[in-house]
């Protein structure tokens, strides 16, 4: 007979309060932003990254 086997944990009592407090307390911090600088960064890498072709196998084996 097969058992049922539950994918996600439950948090019940303390430990649930103390992470429904924590998530609330994170969710008011301020989000990360990339400076303009480093999304300039990020826009080069992923332009080179599409360019990129790979060197030709070496056929003569």
């Amino acid at each position: 007979m097969a058992m049922t086997i539950n994918s996600s944990p439950v948090l019940t009592g303390e430990s649930a309060k103390a992470f429904v407090e924590e998530a609330e307390r994170n969710a008011k911090l301020p989000t990360p932003c990339l400076s303009s600088e480093r999304e300039a960064q990020i826009a080069e890498f992923l332009r080179k990254s599409r360019e990129f072709i790979f060197p030709p196998e070496n056929k003569t084996k």
